[in-house]
């Protein structure tokens, strides 16, 4: 990855801000974005700016800077999402815009905005879930929005050959700020819930882990653009819990 212009949307946390870490450690030329700024300004080496990847202004100033400071990208890292932890009956219409807004229409319109700085055969990749085919209880909305993410992708990809979209579809991860916001009160019978249906590992992957596993793997990428790296499953490999 060393020399590779790469942009980071949703760099502030989790696998967004170890992917920037780890891509800097390699020697790529990062630019970095998020909604708070003071959170990327500890990423020493990365151009940053606050932006809202949900706003039109924030989407133009994230494909200015990459413009500005980078000439053009070779990697496209979005690890922007959302969850809520409700029941689909108590999902109301704003709740359901938002989960929408922000994990499937800001990828696609980030895209499209940054369509010029890519050059085949560049890639573009979004962060995922393996819920995206196995909706649990609680986070059903955030599964039908990743599901349509991961369609979107590959829609990119049949109007844009030569171009590389690649979906990460990640599982359980820690550190994170996933889930901080959720009801405790749902949260406890979620969990019990999820156990009983197999879908929980018995323990979770470690956040810079997997970003080096996905910085190693888009570094090949780039190294050999023949190939496509259509859909990466990363999950922990313990027991099912």
């Amino acid at each position: 990855m060393k020399g590779a212009r790469v942009a980071v949307v949703g760099a502030s946390a989790g696998i967004g801000r170890a992917f920037a870490t780890a891509a800097l450690a390699a020697g790529a030329r990062v630019v970095v974005a998020a909604r708070r700024g003071e959170a990327l300004a500890e990423l020493a080496g990365a151009h940053a700016v606050t932006a809202d990847v949900c706003d039109e202004v924030g989407r133009a100033a994230i494909v200015d800077l990459c413009r500005d400071h980078l000439g053009g990208l070779d990697l496209l890292f979005h690890a922007v999402g959302r969850a809520d932890l409700r029941h689909l009956a108590d999902t109301g219409d704003d709740a359901w815009r938002a989960t929408l807004d922000t994990n499937v229409v800001a990828y696609n319109r980030l895209v499209a905005a940054a369509l010029p700085l890519l050059a085949p055969p560049a890639i573009v990749a979004v962060l995922s879930s393996e819920s995206a085919g196995a909706p649990r209880s609680g986070l059903v909305a955030y599964a039908a929005s990743k599901a349509a993410l991961e369609t979107s992708a590959r829609g990119w990809q049949v109007e844009h050959p030569g171009l590389r979209f690649s979906v990460v579809a990640a599982g359980a991860t820690q550190p994170t700020e996933f889930g901080d916001g959720f009801d405790g009160d749902l949260l406890g019978p979620a969990l019990g819930d999820w156990s009983r249906r197999g879908l929980m590992q018995a323990a979770f992957m470690d956040t810079d882990e997997v970003a080096s596993v996905l910085a190693g793997l888009y570094g090949v990428a780039l190294a050999n653009p023949s190939v496509g790296v259509e859909h990466v499953v990363l999950r922990s490999p313990s027991a099912v819990a």
